[in-house]
């Protein structure tokens, strides 16, 4: 394969598309199941503020939604992304679907991280006459950080995978470009190309929140 000034600016704008994608869809997915996952964890029987109706109707909502697979969520949701973004094609369709599938997914990751922090400091902290907020905001928050951060690398990655296949739909990005290149032109270096710059994206990205939950880790200074 020759880098040609036309497939290094096409390389380039697929890795802009990719970013854009995955982070605009984390950023907003995150805003919708952080709160998910704070009443997962509060309305639970065991929880803050037992609502076990609420939050068996939740979890089960939650459940439906991640047992889709993407691919066909993307197809689903068309007419909701076309009613959202004006456009089926494009980076920007490609949002809405990633969000509707990785906000289920933090949600539950976000549940996992607050069961980790230990009862004995939510019941100090109700027993010093706490409100649920304060419980949430000063002990589960920052007590989760470490593995939410976790969490995070685990679920935007998830999500950069996601992104990949929106190729088929034309949704834009390395994950186009290697579809497009490799499986309809045959043009296998270029695909190897796309797949390298996506591990090499996975990687950075795995890197820089691991070190963020190891330097906030309270237990390892």
């Amino acid at each position: 394969m020759t880098f040609s000034p036309q497939i290094i600016e096409l390389i380039k704008t697929g890795i802009m598309e990719t970013l854009f994608m995955v982070f605009a869809s984390s950023a907003i997915s995150y805003l919708i199941g952080i709160p998910l996952g704070i009443i997962l964890v509060v309305a639970d029987k065991d929880g803050i503020r037992p609502m076990p109706l609420l939050q068996k109707m939740l979890g089960v909502v939650i459940n439906l939604l991640r047992s889709v697979p993407f691919i066909i969520l993307l197809i689903l949701v068309l007419p909701f992304t076309r009613m959202v973004v004006g456009t089926t094609l494009g980076a920007k369709a490609v949002v809405p679907p990633l969000v509707i599938a990785a906000a289920p997914y933090i949600a539950r990751m976000v549940e996992s991280s607050f069961k980790e922090v230990d009862a004995g400091v939510i019941e100090a902290a109700k027993s010093m006459g706490a409100s649920t907020w304060q419980i949430i905001w000063k002990v589960l928050l920052p007590e989760a950080k470490p593995s939410l951060l976790v969490g995070a690398a685990i679920s935007i990655t998830t999500i950069l995978g996601y992104s990949t296949m929106a190729g088929f739909t034309g949704g834009g990005g390395l994950g186009t470009i290697a579809i497009n290149y490799g499986y309809y032109r045959y043009q296998t270096d270029m695909m190897l190309v796309n797949v390298a710059l996506l591990v090499i994206i996975v990687q950075i990205i795995q890197e820089v929140f691991m070190k963020i939950a190891r330097t906030s880790d309270k237990r390892i200074r």
